[in-house]
């Protein structure tokens, strides 16, 4: 009787390829491919980006004359040579130049500025067919997905950086005082330079600007939203800035007491507080004063200054809005009809 057993056994373990040791690259193959991938799409948004991205200079032109000027980075969102950046970099100056990767100089000017989105739009002047970007749609981002920033951080010019979207509708404080809504949080290494530089998805799309970071902080850094930002866009190229909707009011966010909540039949726990109302105003001519907590602004229920202002757009300029208000715990109904806020030269 033959036996088959040792020979098939021997023959089977001799075909099989021998345990990788532990920690060995042959371990775990698919980890060096998701490495792969991860830099190829690094890359990729990198090359495709990387030459619509400028360096925004401001200060003198002359060389040996000493100033207060800026450096921030921009990007270029058409071939004719529109460039977003933050009003920050921008601020007052009216001696900008742009430097693209390649180290080329070209002379900009100023379409506009918006500090209560920390956004500006410059031109390049006697500049086309430039390299340029697209604005992506902010409202298809995820917690976790892929992003790239690129800029100039600290005076290192074509600096990558790459991240996760950390959290999405976050709100931050503008330079104005106003809240800049729908704010992108990034881990994407940002420094000083990198402000008005694009926050980038892995389709190559800018989907934020690149606006701040929290002092002493460590991965946490912000980005406008790229349809805020093609909001702002579209009211700078009509009309010059962006138009917002004003009753002449200064005010901040109060608690509502739980009597005068009770009394007025309302739920609100915070309200806007007016502290300060402008004589012959809108808020005047409605009959409104100082002191006087409004908590219902054309059907929505205000909790704070921050909401108030947030109402306060585009679409309400010159219409007649009704407003409800707390006066000494009472309600108080009242007609409120916002004119086209001013704005300020520069």
């Amino acid at each position: 009787m033959l036996d088959f057993i040792d020979d098939t056994s021997d023959e089977f373990a001799s075909s099989q390829p021998s345990p990788a040791a532990p920690g060995s690259e042959a371990a775990h193959p698919s980890d060096q491919t998701l490495l792969d991938a991860y830099s190829n799409a690094v890359i990729d948004v990198t090359e495709r980006v990387g030459p619509a991205v400028v360096r925004v200079e401001t200060g003198s032109r002359e060389t040996g004359l000493r100033g207060r000027g800026g450096l921030g980075s921009g990007i270029v969102i058409s071939p004719d040579g529109l460039v977003l950046t933050n009003s920050h970099v921008v601020g007052s100056s009216r001696q900008i130049r742009l430097r693209d990767t390649e180290g080329a100089v070209t002379d900009a000017r100023v379409l506009g500025v918006d500090p209560d989105t920390d956004l500006a739009l410059l031109r390049a002047d006697g500049a086309r067919d430039l390299r340029y970007a697209l604005l992506g749609n902010s409202k298809n981002l995820r917690r976790g997905q892929l992003v790239v920033a690129i800029g100039n951080p600290l005076g290192f010019e074509s600096t990558v950086t790459a991240g996760v979207v950390s959290a999405l509708g976050r709100s931050i404080r503008s330079v104005s005082g106003r809240t800049i809504e729908d704010v992108i949080q990034t881990d994407a290494a940002l420094n000083p330079g990198n402000s008005g530089g694009p926050l980038v998805s892995s389709r190559a799309e800018v989907i934020g600007i690149n606006t701040a970071i929290i002092s002493g902080a460590q991965g946490i850094c912000f980005a406008v939203a790229s349809n805020t930002a093609q909001f702002v866009l579209s009211e700078i190229i009509r009309h010059g800035y962006v138009r917002r909707a004003y009753i002449g009011v200064a005010g901040q966010t109060a608690p509502v007491p739980r009597r005068h909540a009770v009394v007025a039949g309302v739920d609100n726990k915070m309200g806007a507080l007016l502290a300060q109302v402008e004589p012959d105003g809108p808020a005047a001519r409605a009959g409104l004063l100082a002191g006087d907590v409004v908590i219902k602004l054309d059907g929505v229920v205000i909790n704070g200054v921050d909401d108030l202002i947030r109402v306060l757009d585009r679409d309400r300029i010159g219409r007649t809005l009704k407003m409800d208000a707390l006066r000494l715990g009472r309600s108080r109904a009242v007609e409120i009809h916002p004119v086209e806020r001013k704005t300020t030269g520069r």
